[in-house]
């Protein structure tokens, strides 16, 4: 029997088992900024590995590269986002609070039974469509939206604000020149589409991929590692035939939903949400949702872009982006479908259905059991070798099967403490697999393999356990 999970538990949990940490803990921490522990390092980068090579590995025509987090400028002039990279903002007059006026309206709907709360976000979404701002005031107003520190509705206007980092590149403060930290990682493939085009020998339709840190200067980065400041993103660019962008967004929307419920999660933890508002740059644009602890939001958005952005870098540049298509014998600017996934909300989201606290209880004695049911290809650890004592040999024989294994998966080994508690601290970071070696491995080179989610053991010769183990958690 599993209870019910929160925000809290899982953030208390990430904690204690050294998934994530607040970053800079000792001075009190950095706001909306996180770093991950040796667990959750290890669990973000299977998550990236993944997703990688089902994007590069599995698609013939997709290809990967790594651009600078530093550009020129003028590409975030060129891309829209100097000029349309911002969100409506309010603030309080009373406690100088800022706030996203879709956080504050979102959040205020939560309270709300949940008919009155569709109302108002099907309002709220109109009127940003509509870009109206005075609309969007007296909608807070109308519903006496109280800021959550000064408990006042004394609001200012709705205004724009900017998300983007500045930063001076250069050794004299005199000579710098005003960049920006990315704010996405797509801008550094479009720049490189000709690159990557010529010299892989790419033929339309084809495919870009990159993975990598973006910065964005939310002003309320909120629900832990959900919105941050610094997060990375897992971005394909997908180049094709203008006409053809309606074909090929809804196969990425098709191909992308399956890669999620590979995950093993249930498919009812999912939804699509087509856009109201679309960006300056798209024709069509839905969101793959996803329910976490505190209701379904974003996890990945895959968009029609158009031919927006090699066009906008074409006239900026100077420089002649187009493809020569041998087929149809003609030049033209690629229209593209993007799929952009967060690698941080992905994880976010692996480790909220991961979470169960299970009622093992039996009568006569309490017993609860904290388990992370992570996919085995993901988990940080994929087995744990635990001899039974610390002596009589076992040891050595416990080290001989790590050696073994180590250079094809995470092994962990401990020999402290009962072998229950081990199992149930392996059982907190998500281990699949324990491997026991006991006194009648000695006896019949036999080991007893224990299974995470059930439980359950068995014995199993020592010398199979490797390849068990690489047959189990393998990628595809």
């Amino acid at each position: 029997m599993a209870n019910e999970k929160t925000l809290q538990d899982i953030i208390s949990h990430c904690k204690e088992y050294g998934f994530i940490f607040p970053s800079s803990e000792i001075y009190d921490g950095l706001g909306a900024v996180y770093d991950y522990g040796q667990y959750g390092a290890e669990l973000k980068k299977n998550i990236r590995d993944y997703w990688w090579k089902s994007m590069t590995q599995m698609h013939e025509n997709i290809v990967g590269i790594d651009a600078a987090i530093f550009m020129h400028p003028t590409v975030w002039k060129a891309s829209g986002h100097v000029d349309n990279f911002s969100d409506p903002m309010i603030d309080n007059k009373d406690s100088q609070k800022r706030y996203r006026v879709d956080h504050l309206l979102e959040g205020f709907a939560e309270t709300l039974p949940a008919e009155q709360g569709e109302a108002l976000l099907a309002k709220m979404d109109q009127l940003l469509a509509e870009n109206d701002f005075a609309g969007l005031k007296s909608l807070i107003e109308e519903n006496k939206i109280k800021c959550a520190i000064s408990g006042t509705c004394n609001w200012t206007d709705v205004r724009q604000f900017n998300l983007m980092f500045s930063t001076q590149l250069g050794s004299v403060s005199d000579e710098a020149s005003e960049i920006y930290l990315r704010p996405e990682t797509a801008q550094g493939i479009f720049v490189n589409f000709l690159n990557v085009q010529k010299t892989g020998r790419m033929k339309i339709p084809f495919g870009i991929a990159q993975t990598g840190k973006a910065f964005r200067n939310e002003i309320v980065a909120r629900q832990f590692i959900f919105r941050m400041r610094e997060f990375e993103q897992m971005e394909m660019q997908f180049f094709v035939r203008p006409g053809d962008q309606m074909k090929w967004y809804e196969y990425w929307k098709e191909t992308r939903m399956k890669w999620h419920l590979s995950l093993g999660i249930a498919a009812d933890k999912y939804r699509f949400h087509d856009h109201v508002k679309l960006a300056h740059y798209a024709d069509a644009a839905c969101d793959i949702e996803f329910e976490f602890p505190f209701g379904f939001k974003e996890v990945e958005g895959i968009h029609s872009r158009t031919d927006f952005d090699l066009k906008q870098h074409q006239e900026f540049s100077g420089k002649k982006l187009t493809y020569f298509d041998t087929e149809l014998n003609q030049h033209y600017i690629p229209y593209v479908v993007e799929t952009s996934i967060g690698l941080d909300r992905c994880f976010m989201m692996v480790i909220s259905e991961a979470y169960e606290l299970e009622d093992l209880s039996t009568p006569g004695k309490e017993d609860n059991r904290v388990v992370l049911k992570l996919p085995a290809m993901l988990a940080p650890i994929k087995l744990a070798v635990l001899p039974l004592t610390k002596k009589d040999g076992l040891p050595e024989i416990a080290r001989e099967l790590m050696e073994q294994c180590k250079p094809y998966f995470k092994c962990f080994y401990e020999e402290k403490d009962a072998i229950g508690k081990r199992y149930r601290r392996q059982d907190a970071i998500g281990t699949p697999f324990c491997i026991t070696i006991d006194h009648q491995t000695k006896e019949d080179q036999t080991v007893t393999i224990r299974y995470r989610d059930s439980m359950q053991q068995e014995r199993i010769p020592l010398a199979s356990v490797k390849n068990l183990i690489m047959d189990k958690i393998q990628l595809f």
